[in-house]
């Protein structure tokens, strides 16, 4: 189901109502239905929820996801406003699923993407757990000719790769893609040794998954990738939260004692983000219910603007 962002999601702290300059996300961001979306020159990215984690659910986790989206605009609310006057940033409302059907809400989410991305604007999607990168990925295939190469690159402590002969879930979309659609390809920063069983480093290594573990992420590592995206025609990136360490992100399904630092996870952003191919990111497994005074939420709000000023000052 298709709805609109209330506008008390878009709240928060006023310095003036007449500078620009003293401007901050509320005071800014549109709400906009997505059929009435236009191109334009000073829209710079489209905001779309996906109120959802019916896949966390079927993959055992701990659910609470489909609370992140709106607590995620909340957050954003009241950071500054980092663009110009007459440029734009809308939001174009949520997607929820309902009664379980997990296909059908990625189904409609991937409809949202197509048309954002064909309006020529930037997309930024709020998960919902991490199967909502199923729904983005069916949108950019959509929006591209059928050989375009999608380099997928994921910022996760665990691989997704399980098999979904039962049912679609949050740890099986990465084998359904790279099953089902031989241009696109996959590399994940952040892997965790005691978060994936040997089976599924096995899998990774019989779809030709580029992977690096947690502390492995050294330069050389980012090189990898710098060449993995450069040899794709469009990069879509994607963050799942439970790669952070627990200290800095309580509020996720399975938290990660060894995880990484934000530090790390916004060094790998701003690369992928600024990549000229890139044009769309999303954020998954955030946790309001399972937050610890809000920091996860806060630290997620972080982590997509520095995606979406990446993604628009190219």
């Amino acid at each position: 189901m298709y709805i609109m962002t209330e506008p008390k999601h878009w709240q928060g702290r006023i310095d003036s109502t007449t500078n620009p300059s003293s401007f901050r996300l509320h005071q800014k961001i549109t709400r906009v239905p997505i059929n009435d979306v236009q191109p334009s020159e000073q829209l710079l990215a489209g905001i779309v929820g996906f109120i959802c984690d019916e896949g966390v659910e079927r993959n055992q986790g701990r659910i609470g996801a489909a609370h992140a989206p709106n607590a995620l605009r909340e957050a954003l609310s009241s950071l500054p406003w980092t663009f110009e006057e007459e440029q734009q940033v809308i939001d174009v409302g949520n997607i929820v699923c309902l009664n379980h059907a997990l296909e059908a809400a990625q189904q409609e989410l991937g409809e949202v993407v197509t048309t954002l991305l064909t309006k020529q604007t930037k997309c930024i999607v709020l998960g919902g757990g991490h199967e909502t990168l199923y729904g983005h990925y069916l949108g950019v295939r959509a929006a591209l000719p059928k050989d375009a190469t999608i380099g997928i690159v994921n910022i996760d402590a665990h691989f997704d790769l399980r098999s979904y002969d039962k049912q679609p879930s949050s740890g099986t979309m990465f084998r359904q893609i790279l099953e089902q659609d031989p241009y696109a390809h996959y590399f994940v920063l952040g892997i965790q040794r005691y978060g994936n069983t040997k089976e599924l480093f096995e899998k990774a290594d019989e779809l030709q998954v580029q992977y690096v573990l947690a502390e492995n992420i050294t330069a050389e590592a980012m090189q990898a990738l710098q060449h993995f995206m450069d040899q794709h025609d469009y990069i879509l990136l994607t963050l799942c939260t439970d790669v952070l360490n627990a200290a800095f992100a309580p509020g996720v399904s399975a938290t990660s004692p060894f995880g990484l630092d934000p530090t790390t996870v916004r060094t790998i952003i701003r690369q992928v983000a600024s990549h000229p191919k890139a044009h769309s990111f999303d954020i998954c497994e955030v946790n309001p219910l399972l937050d610890v005074n809000g920091q996860t939420v806060k630290l997620g709000a972080y982590f997509i603007y520095e995606a979406l000023n990446q993604l628009v000052k190219k």
